[in-house]
Order: structure tokens, then sequence, then C-alpha cells
């Protein structure tokens, strides 16, 4: 049986210190349906030459302006035929089983339209620094506590992000968390206990920067399904409640070691 393509878009810019371990994570896997684009919003740290360097390999890649990640991702996926999409971004890492592993999880789960795998929070210079084991998705833990999917280790089908209507350009930090929710209004989100991605942790990550833009982003989604403000003292109780029931649920699965 032939493998199903599977597209991974990486959006980049300025990020050549990490963006050619990326690329290696992704091609070293040598996935035999794999469709690589690379969109790069015109970086000048040397980035472009590191990615020119891989471009026999690359599907497409483009280094020009644009109005940010969402805007390169959106790029990226109008260009995308494969069965499956995920995305990754230039600082984070893939595991050399992913693709291969997640071919598979489709191939048996043939109704499944998005699944998320585990993942391992690493440093600045690659080395582990602690594991980030999931649970199964829950809406209400979601929505109260705070969206737990791993990013670079969720994949879905392409039907699915074309049913959704795909990314929201309105979102520049939780795009992903928006999506993902959108997803599951419409299918359920598996999860797969598998190790499938490496997330970079440092300061001059995007998400930690600017974490009061990325709240208020949040809030905005909780909004859209009747949550004005999930912070709220009114919200104390459920949010206790969340948090509890997602700390017990871990426990339980042994996600903390």
């Amino acid at each position: 049986m032939e493998a199903p393509k599977i597209t991974v878009v990486t959006p980049s810019f300025n990020q050549a210190r990490f963006i050619e371990a990326t690329l290696r994570s992704v091609l070293r896997q040598k996935y035999p349906n794999l469709e690589y684009i690379v969109v790069d919003g015109g970086s000048t740290d040397g980035s472009v030459e590191i990615i020119q360097r891989y471009s026999d390999q690359l599907a497409y890649w483009v280094s020009e302006p644009d109005r940010g990640q969402t805007d390169a991702l959106i790029k990226g996926f109008a260009r995308a035929t494969g069965d499956i999409l995920c995305y990754l971004c230039s600082d984070d890492l893939l595991e050399p089983w992913t693709l291969c592993e997640v071919a598979d999880f489709f191939r048996k789960h043939p109704l499944a339209h998005a699944v998320y795998g585990d993942a391992v929070w690493i440093d600045v210079h690659g080395r582990p620094v602690r594991p980030k084991k999931e649970h199964p998705f829950n809406w209400f833990i979601w929505m109260y506590d705070h969206d737990f999917i791993p990013q670079p280790s969720t994949f879905w089908r392409r039907e699915l992000y074309q049913r959704v209507g795909g990314l929201d350009p309105s979102f520049d930090l939780a795009m992903d968390a928006d999506l993902f929710i959108r997803f599951a209004e419409v299918t359920s989100l598996l999860h797969n206990n598998r190790p499938w991605s490496r997330m970079r942790l440092y300061p001059e990550q995007k998400n930690q920067r600017f974490r009061a833009r990325s709240d208020v982003e949040d809030v905005k989604i909780r909004h859209r399904y009747g949550i004005p403000n999930p912070r709220s003292w009114v919200q104390t109780p459920r949010r206790i409640l969340a948090k509890g029931m997602r700390v017990g649920w871990k426990l339980a699965l042994g996600c903390y070691w």
C-alpha cells in the first residue's frame, strides 16, 4: 500500500540558528511520500542560504516579506496537496520516527481526522528539559485550564482543514489553538501517547516574548464559546476543577515521569 502523502509546512523568519536542525529533522526521516514546504518571511540572517542548501529536497520554498507567521502558514497550506497536514515551526523538531508512525496511525484509523502525540521540551541547545506527555482531549479542561495540545505533534487530514476554513488570519499567536478547537467542533481529536516532536523553550520564543498578547487571543477564542473571561473570579471554581481534572488524569496515566 502506498504511503499517504504528508505535507509539512515550516514558517520561518530570521531563525538561522535553528532552522537547519528543523529541516534535517524532517528530511532525514526519508519518508517516502513527503511534501515539505518552507515559507520564509524575507530573512536577513543567513536563513535563506541554509534553506537553499536543501532546496532540491523541498516541494516548494519562498523567501519574501509577509504579514507574520499565520500569513506564512496560510500561504504554505494553500500549496499543500498532502492527504495529511501539519506544521513545524523553525525552532522545533520532529522525532526521527514521527512521519512513519503518523502514516501508520491514519492507516489503522481510517475514520480519524485529527490526532496529537506527545512531545519533549528542549532548551536553546536542543537538550531535553522535561517530557510533555498528554491525556486524551477534554473540552472542559481545554477551555478552563489551557490549550494543552502540542502543536508540532498534531496532524490532520486535508479535508478537515478545508472543512473548518483553515487558519484564521486574525490570530497572530494563538492560531493553532483556534484551529484545533474548531477541529474539535466537528470531529474527535484523538491522542496517541508517543513522542512526536521536540518543542524548544527559550526566552526569545515568540509566545514567551508576547505572552500578554497571546493571553488576549486565548480569551477571544473562549469568548466565542460563551466564556466572556475565563480568568475572572467568577470562573475560579471551574478553573480549579479543570486544573484538578488535568493533574489527576496525568498522574493516573503516569505523564509526569
